[in-house]
């Protein structure tokens, strides 16, 4: 047994959940330890988070870690921790989640000092990549800094502990006026009150990046969280001294208004130009144009939220906003006046310069053809036997459809043949030719086009769109013969009348070209 501040859990050798056999421990938090463990039933390495138990914790926590497991297991990416199971020990949840061999980048800092920008760069489009197909799947990490990013030996990295996000729809844990994060990487906008959201995980990326190349995050540490909070609302970031090429995509992320920062697909395409030595396009630093908003129903009120001091800035419920009051009393000729000012400042401003000529759209970053075929490859290789691999090929956009939808897809295919080798036609599009066979003997052949992404280690096939496709069927088998119309059993049988049931046991034309596979057009798997 293992004491910690009082608290006490199973000690290494323990089993837990009949299944876990405790090793060593790995860490502790907050909320619980982490142990290196074996499941004996399938005898491979796993991580097992263990709820401290104790009445502080009590029903919330255990709620609290079993939305941890609902939330991680939806996510299959190779830059995420994946979670195995939620099992329940002596009434506590405890969860089970891939082993990493690692270091958190928080260790590596703090062994190493600050980090070359093109190895953060690296880091970091690895870490957006997870975080791109977490906020397509509605879920908020609300907690990323160094320690919850995991670096292998080989520079793989994957995000860990998604123990505070909360998927889009899903009822928030925490207390009233407690600000779930740690409160140095927090974006501004958390520390003022406001609901967390895919902008805030990318301020907290970019704090967390500027930690690695600079040896401290944005608005420094202090040991004084309301004092630190203060700074975070403020929002003013220095701009770092030791990132070179890296400053404008940092900048970029910690923008204090969470509107005007990049999505995390335009943060992954600046950080791989940074990590690949070339000019960071224009457009990946820009504001991100598309962005999901929640929607509010009758069917799902909004609940009241008591304001408090403290972690709020604003002192006021998360979402509320201020509500200032009309004054009246400005008179007509002033009212007047403030309207002609107005014109002629607008005039003004307008007079000296000719609208501005449109500009052409920036390409995006160009992948090597030859990685872009390679990947198209080793992606079609795994199908259709191995679909869970596959999908750790897949971006964001392309798993959004979900893992068990992409599963029952590809279950009723038996067999897949390259018919056309993969060929770059363009900057990131490869075209290929497939051709499937079903079950019941159907073989399709579709040419696909191909919309890859930048990532690290490989390109991620993010669009997939079928140009046309073709259904042979092969012809039904001739009937098997019975004793009723053999030869030799048939009275008064001869030559001519063999010759002439062969003819008619011969099975005619069978159907033509269709598309009847049932794929359709379009984005697919």
């Amino acid at each position: 047994m293992t004491t910690t501040d009082g608290l006490t859990v199973d000690g290494a050798g323990g089993l837990l959940a009949g299944r876990y056999r405790l090793r060593s421990r790995l860490g502790a938090g907050a909320m619980g330890v982490v142990w290196l463990a074996q499941d004996e039933r399938l005898d491979r390495p796993v991580a097992v988070k263990q709820l401290w138990p104790g009445p502080a914790q009590s029903a919330e926590a255990r709620q609290r870690v079993m939305r941890e497991g609902r939330i991680a297991a939806r996510l299959r990416h190779p830059h995420a921790v994946i979670v195995h199971d939620v099992a329940e020990h002596n009434g506590q949840p405890v969860l089970v989640m891939e082993y990493v061999p690692s270091r958190s980048l928080a260790t590596v800092i703090a062994e190493q000092g600050p980090l070359a920008p093109a190895a953060v760069a690296r880091i970091g489009v690895q870490a957006a990549s997870a975080l791109a197909a977490a906020h397509v799947a509605g879920i908020v990490h609300r907690d990323v800094k160094p320690g919850n990013l995991l670096v292998g030996e080989d520079g793989a990295v994957k995000i860990a502990d998604f123990g505070i996000s909360r998927a889009t729809g899903d009822v928030a844990l925490t207390q009233a006026g407690v600000v779930a994060g740690t409160p140095a990487y927090l974006a501004p906008e958390i520390a003022r009150g406001q609901e967390p959201a895919p902008d805030s995980d990318v301020f907290s990326l970019g704090a967390t990046l500027y930690a690695a190349v600079e040896g401290e995050p944005p608005f420094g540490e202090d040991e004084n969280s309301i004092a630190l909070l203060h700074r975070v609302a403020a929002g003013e970031v220095t701009p770092p001294r030791q990132a070179g090429p890296l400053t404008p995509v940092l900048m970029a992320m910690l923008r204090p208004d969470p509107v005007q920062r990049p999505g995390t697909v335009q943060v992954v395409t600046a950080l791989q130009a940074v990590a690949d030595g070339q000019p960071v396009p224009p457009r990946a630093l820009n504001a991100a144009r598309a962005r999901t908003q929640p929607v509010i129903t009758p069917s799902s009120p909004t609940v009241p939220v008591k304001p408090v001091g403290g972690t709020r800035m604003d002192n006021r419920p998360v979402g509320a906003t201020p509500v200032r009051k009309r004054r009246r009393f400005l008179l007509p000729a002033a009212g007047a006046l403030l309207a002609i000012v107005a014109v002629v400042v607008l005039v003004l401003q307008m007079s000296p310069d000719p609208p501005a000529p449109a500009q052409a759209a920036t390409p995006p970053t160009a992948i090597d053809p030859a990685v872009l075929t390679r990947t198209v490859s080793e992606y079609y290789a795994l199908l259709p036997d191995r679909p869970d691999n596959a999908w750790t090929h897949l971006g964001p956009r392309m798993q959004a459809q979900g893992l068990d939808a992409y599963r029952t897809r590809w279950s009723g295919i038996t067999a897949l043949t390259v018919a056309a080798a993969p060929a770059a036609v363009g900057d990131n599009t490869v075209t290929v030719g497939i051709s499937y066979t079903f079950a019941d003997g159907r073989v399709v052949t579709e040419p696909h086009q191909l919309g890859l992404i930048p990532s690290a280690p490989s390109p991620l096939i993010d669009s997939d769109t079928v140009l046309s496709s073709e259904t042979s069927t092969p012809p039904p088998p001739p009937p098997s013969p019975t004793p009723a119309t053999t030869a030799e059993n048939k009275p008064g049988g001869d030559d001519k009348d063999e010759d002439k049931k062969d003819k008619d046991d011969r099975p005619g034309p069978g159907p033509g070209h269709g598309h009847g596979h049932g794929h359709g057009r379009g984005d697919r798997d």
